[in-house]
């Protein structure tokens, strides 16, 4: 069986970090995810996907994000269900987090948030200390270290220059037959 998802997009907010009563923690977030055609008012819309994270990752991953982050997620979707305070039903479908990826620097991430209304603070947010109230997520699979390595930015859309290192810059690329991987 295959049960993979890749995931880049920006986060709708802040990471909610928690920890069970055991001490582990957990992060939940939201990713917003354009979609690869527009609407009929020409305008791109976009899917907001629920993901969690384990362990040493959600800790990392509240630390060095934050609303308007552009980040690569890795995982799993998971489904479960549990019983709500007025005795309903209630079904989660969501990407459990097993590798996630930094996909712009610091500044940039600073200057997207700075743009969209957020403040660019380059402080580490305190982490909540509530209970997440038992584990109704199950334990993790496979909690891998998520990497918090950084891109090279291509894809933030703040500089044509760097969206596409080869659009347009009047020069041609020489490429010999030796740098072709086949």
């Amino acid at each position: 069986m295959i049960n993979r998802v890749v995931l880049v997009g920006r986060l709708t907010r802040d990471p909610d970090l928690r920890y069970t009563n055991s001490g582990t923690s957990v992060a939940s977030f939201t990713v917003a995810v354009d979609r690869n055609f527009t609407n009929q008012q020409g305008n791109r819309e976009a899917d907001f996907i629920n993901c969690v994270v384990w362990g040493k990752s959600a800790e990392n991953f509240a630390n060095f994000t934050h609303k308007g982050s552009l980040v690569g997620i890795e995982g799993r979707i998971q489904t479960r269900s549990y019983e709500n305070q007025q005795g309903n039903r209630v079904y989660v479908t969501e990407v459990v987090t097993e590798n996630f990826s930094l996909l712009e620097s610091k500044a940039e991430s600073d200057r997207y948030r700075a743009q969209h209304g957020g403040s660019a603070s380059s402080a580490p947010r305190q982490q909540s200390q509530s209970s997440f109230g038992g584990n109704p997520y199950g334990a993790p699979a496979n909690n891998n270290q998520g990497g918090y390595q950084q891109d090279n930015g291509y894809g933030n859309g703040n500089n044509d220059a760097m969206q596409d290192p080869f659009a347009g810059n009047g020069s041609k690329t020489d490429v010999s037959e030796d740098d072709l991987p086949f």
